[in-house]
C-alpha cells in the first residue's frame, strides 16, 4: 500500500509499529467516543424527561397556590415560587413576539398540558440576546399572571469532565503504545538478529523466551543459524580437503615439467601449475577467512606493528614506506589484521609499484589505518564491486596483472570478522586509498 502524502505531509506512517499504533488508537478512540455519545444521549433524554416533569409539577402547583390565595397575599409568595428556569410575575408582563422557536414551543406545550384547559395561555418570545419567553394567563378571579421562562441547558457539563476526557485519551495513547511495543519488539529483535547474522558465533543467540509464537520463531532462527554455520564449516573442510588432495598431483606435475627439456611450452606449463596452486590456496584462504574469530584478541602497539610489517617488505626490496603513525595501542586480532594489511599492500605494490602505510586516531577514538598507492585507481562505479570474490578489473589470467580476484574479498571478510570496516577511495592526483577503520 503506497503511503498517502498531502501537501508534503505523510499521512500513513512507514513503520509497522506506527501503523498498528495508529489503527489501534483510532479504533479505541472511536469506540470510546461512541460509548461516550451513547451515554451522553441516554443521560440527556433522562435529564430532559426529569426536567419537563419537574417543570410541569412546579408550574401546576404554583398556579394552584396563587389561584387559591387572596389577591393581597399573592405578591408575598412569588419569591418562594421562583425557580432557576422560571418565575411568576403578577401583571401583563412584557409584550413580545408570538412566534416561538421549536424548543420553546415544546416547553410552552408542556406548561399548557400541566395547568390544563382551565387556564388558557398566550406565549410570546421576549426580544434580546438571551433565550426567554413569557406565558400569559388569567387566574380564576381574572387577575393577570405571567410565567417568565428562561430555559436552561438540559444537562450542564461538569468542570472536571474535560480533564477526565483528556486523561482517558492519554491513557488510551499510553496503552496503545505499550501494546504495539510489546507486539513489535520481537519482530524488531528478529530483524536486528538477521541484520547482524554471524553464523561463526560472534553475536549472541536470539532469546527463545516470551510468547509461544515468539519463542518458536526465535528457536527456528537459531536453528537456521546453526545450520548455516555447519554448512560453512563443511565448505571449509571440503576446500581444505580438495587443496590437500590437489597438492600432490600438482607437485608431481611441476617436477615432471621441470625435468623436461627446456622449451616455451615447458615454461608455460610451469606457470600454469603455479597459478593453479596459487588459486587453490587463495580459495581456501577466502573460505577460512570467515572463521577468523578462532584467533583470540590481544592488545598491540599499532605503530610497532605497522613498522614491523613495513620492514619485512623492505627487507625483500619492496617499496613500502611508513607515513604518519598516531594510533597508539588497540585490542584486535593481530594475525587477521596482518593478513588484511598484507593483501592491501600486495595490491598496492602490484598496481601502484609502491605502498605507504599510515595510522590516524580520530576525535571519536576510532583508528584508521591507510594503505596508499599512486596506481591507476579504480573507477568510482566499481569501488564496491572489486571487494566481491573473483571480481577483477583486469580480466586476463596473467599472474602479474589479473590475479585471482580474492585478495580484496579476503581483506573485506576478515575486516568484518574483527569488527572493522574496509573502504576504498580514489586519491586526488591519482592512486587508491584503502582505509581500515577500527574501534580504539
Amino acid at each position: 500500500m503506497a503511503p498517502t502524502v498531502l501537501n508534503g505531509i505523510r499521512l500513513w506512517p512507514r513503520t509497522l509499529r506506527a501503523r498498528l499504533f495508529v489503527i489501534l488508537l483510532a479504533g479505541l478512540t472511536i469506540a470510546h467516543a461512541m460509548s461516550f455519545a451513547v451515554l451522553f444521549s441516554e443521560r440527556y433524554i433522562a435529564a430532559r424527561s426529569v426536567m419537563f416533569n419537574t417543570l410541569e409539577n412546579d408550574v401546576a402547583t404554583s398556579i394552584a397556590i396563587l389561584d387559591r390565595l387572596p389577591a393581597a397575599e399573592r405578591a408575598a409568595w412569588l419569591g418562594q415560587l421562583d425557580r432557576g428556569s422560571h418565575r411568576f410575575v403578577l401583571g401583563q408582563g412584557i409584550p413580545g413576539n408570538p412566534v416561538l422557536k421549536a424548543a420553546d414551543a415544546e416547553v410552552a406545550s408542556r406548561i399548557q398540558t400541566a395547568i390544563g384547559a382551565k387556564y388558557p395561555i398566550e406565549v410570546e418570545s421576549i426580544p434580546g440576546g438571551a433565550r426567554r419567553f413569557q406565558a400569559h394567563l388569567r387566574l380564576s378571579d381574572g387577575a393577570p399572571l405571567t410565567i417568565d421562562v428562561t430555559p436552561r441547558g438540559v444537562m450542564p457539563v461538569a468542570d472536571w469532565l474535560p480533564y477526565v476526557l483528556v486523561a482517558q485519551l492519554a491513557l488510551l495513547v499510553l496503552c496503545s503504545w505499550l501494546a504495539m511495543r510489546q507486539a513489535v519488539r520481537p519482530l524488531a529483535n528478529l530483524a536486528r538478529a538477521v541484520d547482524t547474522l554471524d553464523p561463526t558465533g560472534n553475536t549472541p543467540r536470539l532469546s527463545e523466551t516470551g510468547p509461544r509464537e515468539v519463542a518458536y520463531a526465535a528457536t527456528a532462527f537459531n536453528a537456521m543459524r546453526d545450520r548455516i554455520a555447519q554448512y560453512l564449516e563443511e565448505r571449509v573442510q571440503i576446500l581444505a580437503a580438495i587443496s590437500h588432495d590437489l597438492q600432490t598431483p600438482i607437485t608431481r606435475m611441476k617436477l615432471r615439467a621441470e625435468m623436461a627439456e627446456e622449451s616455451i611450452d615447458r615454461n608455460k606449463l610451469i606457470q600454469d601449475l603455479d597459478e593453479v596452486e596459487r588459486l587453490v590456496k587463495e580459495g581456501v584462504a577466502y573460505a577460512r577467512s570467515a572463521h577468523g574469530n578462532d584467533e583470540k584478541a590481544s592488545r598491540i602497539d599499532l605503530a610497532s606493528f605497522i613498522e614491523s610489517l613495513a620492514y619485512d617488505y623492505q627487507d625483500t626490496g619492496k617499496a613500502v614506506t611508513v607515513g604518519e603513525l598516531s594510533g597508539g595501542a588497540i585490542v584486535t586480532r593481530p594475525h587477521a589484521l596482518k593478513r588484511i594489511l598484507t593483501n592491501l599492500i600486495d595490491n598496492a605494490l602490484k598496481f601502484g609499484g609502491g605502498a605507504e602505510i599510515g595510522v590516524q586516531r580520530r576525535a571519536d577514538d576510532t583508528v584508521v589505518i591507510k594503505v596508499l598507492d599512486r596506481g591507476p585507481g579504480i573507477p568510482e562505479s566499481e569501488l564496491e564491486a572489486v571487494m566481491e570474490p573473483f571480481y577483477r578489473l583486469e580480466q586476463s589470467r596473467n599472474r602479474e596483472t589479473g590475479g585471482t580476484g580474492l585478495g580484496l574479498a579476503i581483506a573485506q571478510q576478515l575486516a568484518t570478522v574483527i569488527g572493522a570496516s574496509l573502504t576504498l577511495r580514489n586519491r586526488e592526483g591519482g592512486g587508491l586509498a584503502a582505509e581500515i577503520t577500527l574501534r580504539g
